[in-house]
C-alpha cells in the first residue's frame, strides 16, 4: 500500500516563491535612474549571471549539509545586496557598478532556486512529484502578476520620497521595492530557522531517515549514481535551456515588435505589453492547475512534446504575411530612438516611465531599419494568437522539463543536479535576449522568428530521440511501474 505524504514545508516555499518574483519584477523600476541604455544591459544580465554561478555551489551545499544551511546564507546574501541597492545613491561616484555589483548580488543570491527544487523532489513521491512542480511554478506566475500591482503602490511614494537623514536612506519609487525585499529576506531568514523542517521521502512515498548525501548508506549512493541515466540528464538540461531561451527573446521582443509593427508609443508599449504579461501569467496559472490533471493521464513527455508543438505554432503564426507594409518612421531620433540595437537599449525603452515623454514622439518602423521598408506588418490577430499560444506551450514545457528531471535523477540528493539544471536556464536569459536583440534589429522579424522555429524543431527533433529514456529512475530499474 502507498503512503501519501503531506509536508507542510512546501507550502512555505510556495509563499516565498510568489514574494520572490513579485519583487523580481520590482526590481526593474529603479535601474535607468542610475545607469544609461548601454549599460543596462550588464545590470540586468548581471542577475542571470549570479544565479548562474551559485546555483551549482549551493546544490552541492545542501547535498552534504542541513538544507538550512545554504538556504539562510542565501538570502542573507540577497537581504544585503538589496540594502546596498538600497544606498546606491550615497556614493559620489560609479553609482552604476554599485547597482551592478548590489544585481549580480541578488542574483547569486536567487541560486536558491536549485536547493527548494531538490528538496520539493526529496519530499514528494512520485505520484505528487508533479502537482508539487507545478504548485511552486503558479506561485511564480502569481509573483510577476503582482509585480505591476505593487509597482503602482510604490509610484505613488514618488521620485524624491522621504529621507531619514540620521542613516542617509531614501525611501522612493526606486528604493522601496529594494527595502521590501530586504524585510521579506529578513522574514524569510526567521522562518527558515523556527519552521523548516527537513523531511525526504522515496519514490513510493515511505519516509526516510536520511535527509542528505552524507546521512545516505554507501551502497544505495553507489547504486544511485551508477544508474542514473546521464544522457536523459544532458537532454534534458538542453530542453529546458531551449525552454527558458524560447521565453526569455519573446518577453524582450514584445516591446519593440509592437512598436514597430504598430506605431505604438513607448507609452502605449509600456501599458499595452504589461497588460498581455499580465494576461500570460493568468494564463501561465491556469495552465499549471491543468497540466496537474492531464499529466496523470498521458504523462509529463507527451505534455512536453504538445507544448513544444504548441510554441512553435505560435512562433510560425508570427511569421510576416501579405502586402501591407508597417507604418515607416523616416525622422531621426538619435541615440534615444526606437530603433533599440541592442538588450539594454530594448530595456531601457520598455522600462522607462511614461512620464518622461511629454513630447510628442515619432513613431513606426524606423528607416534606420533597412527591413521596414520591405518586410509585410505583422497582424495584431498573429500577435495575439502567437501570444496565447506561446502563453500555453511555455509553462507547460517549463513544469515538465524539471519534474521530468527530478524523476530521471531517482532517489539520489539532487542539490548538484538541480543546480545545472538553474544555471542552465539562467544562461538562456542572458543569450535568449542578445540573440533575438540583434537577429530582430539587422535581419528584421521574417528572419528572427524563422530561425526561432528551427531552433524549435531541432528541440522536438531531440526530444523524439531520447523520448524513451525521459523515465523515472525507480521505473528504469524496475522497481515501480509506469
Amino acid at each position: 500500500m502507498k503512503t501519501k505524504t503531506k509536508n507542510p514545508n512546501t507550502l512555505y516555499y510556495n509563499i516565498n516563491n510568489i514574494l520572490k518574483h513579485i519583487i523580481y519584477f520590482l526590481s526593474y523600476s529603479g535601474f535607468f535612474k542610475w545607469t544609461d541604455a548601454s549599460f543596462l544591459g550588464w545590470v540586468i544580465a548581471s542577475f542571470s549571471i549570479g544565479q548562474m554561478v551559485a546555483s551549482p555551489i549551493f546544490g552541492l551545499w545542501s547535498n552534504h549539509r542541513p538544507r538550512k544551511e545554504p538556504l539562510v546564507i542565501s538570502i542573507f546574501i540577497s537581504v544585503a545586496a538589496n540594502c546596498l541597492y538600497a544606498y546606491v545613491h550615497v556614493p559620489a561616484s560609479h553609482n552604476k557598478y554599485y547597482m551592478l555589483a548590489a544585481r549580480g548580488l541578488v542574483g547569486f543570491g536567487a541560486g536558491n532556486v536549485a536547493v527548494v527544487r531538490s528538496y520539493i523532489a526529496g519530499a514528494t513521491s512520485l505520484q505528487e512529484r508533479t502537482s508539487s512542480m507545478a504548485n511552486t511554478s503558479t506561485c511564480q506566475a502569481l509573483g510577476f502578476i503582482l509585480g505591476p500591482v505593487f509597482q503602482t503602490c510604490f509610484a505613488l511614494i514618488g521620485e524624491k520620497g522621504v529621507t531619514w537623514d540620521m542613516i542617509k536612506l531614501q525611501i522612493d519609487m526606486y528604493t522601496a521595492p529594494a527595502l521590501l525585499n530586504a524585510f521579506v529576506g529578513v522574514l524569510n531568514i526567521i522562518l527558515i530557522i523556527t519552521v523548516l523542517r527537513e523531511h525526504r521521502v522515496d519514490d513510493s512515498g515511505r519516509q526516510c531517515k536520511n535527509i542528505n548525501f552524507e546521512e545516505a548508506r554507501i551502497d544505495e549512493v553507489q547504486d544511485s549514481q551508477g544508474n542514473i541515466d546521464q544522457v536523459a540528464v544532458v537532454a534534458t538540461n538542453v530542453l529546458f535551456f531551449v525552454i527558458l531561451f524560447i521565453f526569455a527573446l519573446f518577453e524582450t521582443i514584445l516591446a519593440p515588435l509592437t512598436m514597430d509593427m504598430y506605431a505604438w508609443t513607448q507609452e502605449q508599449a509600456v501599458l499595452y505589453n504589461g497588460i498581455i504579461l499580465a494576461a500570460l501569467g493568468v494564463e501561465a496559472v491556469v495552465i499549471f492547475m491543468g497540466v496537474k490533471l492531464l499529466s496523470k493521464k498521458i504523462g509529463e513527455r507527451a505534455i512536453l512534446l504538445g507544448g513544444l508543438i504548441v510554441v512553435w505554432v505560435g512562433f510560425f503564426i508570427l511569421l510576416p504575411w501579405g502586402s501591407q507594409f508597417p507604418k515607416i518612421q523616416w525622422e531621426d531620433l538619435h541615440n534615444n530612438s526606437i530603433p533599440n540595437t541592442t538588450f539594454g537599449e530594448i530595456m531601457i525603452g520598455f522600462w522607462k516611465s511614461a512620464r518622461e515623454y511629454h513630447t510628442e514622439r515619432p513613431v513606426g518602423c524606423p528607416v534606420e531599419q533597412a527591413w521596414c521598408l520591405y518586410t509585410p506588418v505583422i497582424h495584431l490577430a498573429q500577435f495575439f494568437t502567437s501570444a496565447v499560444l506561446v502563453g500555453i506551450g511555455y509553462p507547460a514545457c517549463n513544469v515538465m522539463s524539471y519534474t521530468l528531471y527530478s524523476k530521471i535523477l531517482g532517489p539520489k540528493p539532487q542539490g548538484v543536479y538541480m543546480g545545472w539544471l538553474t544555471a542552465s536556464g539562467s544562461g538562456a536569459r542572458i543569450l535568449g535576449p542578445v540573440f533575438i536583440s540583434h537577429v530582430y534589429t539587422y535581419l528584421g522579424p521574417r528572419w528572427a522568428f524563422s530561425l526561432v522555429c528551427v531552433i524549435i524543431l531541432l528541440t522536438i527533433t531531440l526530444l523524439g530521440a531520447v523520448y524513451k529514456r525521459l523515465i523515472a529512475f525507480s521505473v528504469r530499474c524496475g522497481r515501480i511501474q509506469e
